[in-house]
């Protein structure tokens, strides 16, 4: 591509980060050179510099630079055969519906989005969840492929907007529920400690550091089976990737799965699945009518059958309260 083009931001990419709406639409174009171009202005949203965390609006205009032709090549189209037993699964995993959005409880295991080697994921099974709409359900946040629970979905690119827009605002209320490894102590608390994101093997990893991000977590042990294991509720006041698992790691009690943070120590051994054990338990969001929604997803999968080892009941979680 020998010349500038200009791109306009269709509707189901409102929200998406500048960088990753590149690397989808140009996958051949490495971070490096991406950030290279960023840095220099070659890359303009509206006319204007942009860094790579930006969030893109419906409508925007992206300069596009010239770029070799190896970089220039477009995402070759992926075709994800999806049957009809794979979408009548995704339809049942519905626990709420309205015509704004739909809240769905996604297992352990299933992907998000496309990544390195993941061709199945939710991203690419959304046609399934039109319920007679004409337009395709939207992503508007995300969770790792292994933590189970709540996850919303836009059903129009109005309520797309609004939504990316409260995530992207901390206008969210979440509670994670995960096993730990031990108890921590006090029972209590707030974990306050700045996370950077650097590259490694094995994918991305994150680290506290103070030349990190802000990243604030509190935390509440529910039930504990002796020393060895607790319940813990967590209600994370950022979204920081990976935030949870990094924050219970560095207080000396991973997730118990979490083999990434954790090391060896996250995997408690015997009858316990060594899976990661963290659920995306409620969320509460703003509707557009200013009114707010609240949705909770039960304990499925390795999850639910921990707790009944350890005779967990997720009647305790009742009557929490946060600080």
């Amino acid at each position: 591509m020998n010349k500038v083009t200009t791109v306009s931001v269709k509707a189901d990419e409102a929200g998406q980060r500048l960088d990753r709406w590149f690397h989808r639409h140009y996958p051949a174009l490495g971070h490096g050179g991406l950030e290279k171009m960023l840095r220099k202005g070659q890359i303009r949203v509206d006319g204007a510099k942009a860094k790579a965390a930006h969030r893109l609006e419906e409508g925007a205009e992206i300069r596009v630079p010239p770029m070799p032709e190896e970089q220039a090549k477009p995402a070759a189209p992926r075709l994800v055969q999806v049957s009809k037993a794979e979408i009548d699964h995704l339809k049942s995993l519905v626990i709420h519906k309205d015509d704004e959005i739909i809240a769905i409880n996604k297992p352990s295991g299933l992907a998000v989005q496309g990544g390195s080697g993941t061709i199945k994921h939710l991203d690419a099974m959304l046609d399934g969840l039109k319920f007679g709409n004409q337009e395709r359900p939207r992503l508007v946040h995300r969770l790792d492929k292994d933590t189970s629970g709540v996850l919303i979905l836009a059903r129009t690119a109005k309520s797309a907007a609004h939504l990316t827009s409260a995530f992207r605002g901390h206008d969210v209320t979440k509670i994670y529920w995960a096993l730990v490894v031990g108890v921590p102590q006090p029972h209590q608390g707030r974990i306050n400690l700045a996370l950077l994101k650097q590259a490694g093997k094995g994918g991305e990893r994150v680290r506290v550091s103070d030349m990190g991000q802000s990243a604030v977590t509190d935390f509440q042990v529910i039930e504990n089976a002796g020393r060895r294991a607790a319940w813990v509720a967590l209600k994370p006041h950022t979204g920081r990737t990976h935030q949870l698992r990094v924050h219970m790691a560095s207080i000396g009690h991973p997730v118990a799965g979490d083999g990434k943070y954790g090391g060896a120590e996250a995997f408690l051994g015997g009858d316990v699945p060594g899976k990661l054990h963290l659920h995306s338990r409620s969320l509460e969001v703003p509707r557009s009518d200013g009114k707010r929604l609240s949705l909770t997803a039960p304990l499925t999968g390795h999850m639910r059958e921990t707790w009944k080892l350890f005779g967990f009941e997720e009647a305790s979680a009742k009557g929490i309260e946060w600080p």
